[in-house]
């Protein structure tokens, strides 16, 4: 199916929002490819963001792949009706039909109504996974394998993780570790949680990893609250906090120890700026010595800090790191006394958007 898709498009949208987009950009954002540009609706209500993407892809051939359990999400739903009448007027009905792939519900719901009326192919996202936990489904796989993505060497990656961290034994299982350390710092006041990387690739990784504990944990008056930082970059704005503020929070970091691309700082005459002792050297050596002294001064000054070390940025790694984060997510959960897998919360927001809708 992406075969097909990549063959007939110059860009493909991706049509989601929480557990049905942000785990397939954050594999596009650490894994890019060339073709086809891929964009990403339905994942807010801004007119102005929409009407970017139909401006970027007015002249080009492109197709959709709709995400949703239920066809009735408010962004999901609408943007799929914009994006549905767009290629129907640009193609007509049948040649639409070929462009658009539905992931939903194998059984109910209004966008698998609609799949089967109009002759979408569809695939299916299993009815007991739940948004957040579906990176490893056709609800991210599709959008992955179109990008260009190898999604077996995604699923080899997950698959060593489950039989790595199926240990019982929690001194030899480093997912147990992690969820057993959230919980010990938990109890002694440390009630957020920033994930911390030093590569820009992984801030939708960190989105998803957001969503993913936020919304797991943040129930029955518990919860650590999940929080984000791109380092080196936010040391210039929350260093100080970090460093000296209240003593309320921990550091998660992910570390690369092997990333793909690198640049060798030069050598300058005149030395005007005093950093030629540098030149030779490489920017991820300066980023891991970064790395070294940050977490040195903010464990000195009372941050506990978690590190999870990953060889390099690829497929693999990305199977095994979402495998990582979603068992630790499910025991941390049970570890806290609450439904990891529910979210009841969310609909009350919901309820009161359509009532002002007055549906």
């Amino acid at each position: 199916t992406a075969d097909k898709l990549r063959s007939c498009s110059q860009t493909f949208v991706s049509i989601g929002i929480g557990g049905s987009y942000l785990g397939s950009r954050a594999a596009i954002e650490m894994l890019p490819s060339a073709s086809p540009e891929i964009y990403f609706a339905g994942n807010n209500i801004s007119g102005t963001y929409l009407k970017s993407i139909i401006d970027n892809i007015e002249n080009k051939d492109f197709s959709v792949c709709v995400i949703s359990k239920s066809g009735t999400t408010l962004e999901t739903a609408l943007a799929f009706r914009v994006f549905r009448e767009i290629l129907e007027k640009k193609y007509g009905k049948t040649e639409a039909r070929n462009r658009i792939i539905a992931v939903t519900d194998s059984s109910k719901g209004a966008l698998l109504d609609i799949a089967k009326k109009e002759g979408y192919e569809i695939f299916e996202i299993p009815g007991n996974i739940g948004g957040r936990y579906s990176v490893l489904t056709p609800a991210a796989l599709v959008t992955m394998a179109v990008a260009g993505i190898d999604i077996r060497k995604v699923l080899k990656g997950a698959e060593e993780a489950y039989h790595a961290y199926n240990n019982p034994d929690l001194v030899q299982n480093d997912c147990y570790m992690y969820s057993v350390l959230r919980n010990i710092l938990y109890k002694k006041g440390k009630y957020i949680e920033t994930l911390v990387n030093y590569e820009p690739c992984m801030e939708y990784f960190g989105k998803w990893w957001q969503q993913l504990f936020g919304e797991s944990e943040g129930k029955d008056g518990k919860g650590i609250y999940p929080a984000l930082l791109q380092f080196s970059t936010d040391l210039h704005s929350m260093g100080q906090y970090l460093q000296e503020g209240t003593r309320n929070v921990f550091e998660t970091i992910i570390k690369i120890d092997n990333p793909p691309e690198d640049v060798i700082i030069p050598y300058i005459e005149d030395d005007l700026d005093g950093l030629n002792y540098l030149a030779g050297k490489t920017f991820n050596y300066i980023n891991k010595e970064a790395y070294e002294g940050v977490k040195e001064a903010h464990e000195e000054g009372g941050t506990p800090i978690i590190s999870i070390e990953i060889p390099s940025i690829d497929e693999h790694c990305f199977g095994h790191l979402v495998y990582f984060m979603e068992k630790a997510c499910a025991a941390s959960g049970y570890l806290l006394g609450v439904n990891p897998f529910d979210q009841p919360g969310v609909e009350l927001y919901k309820k009161n958007i359509y009532r002002l809708l007055k549906r």
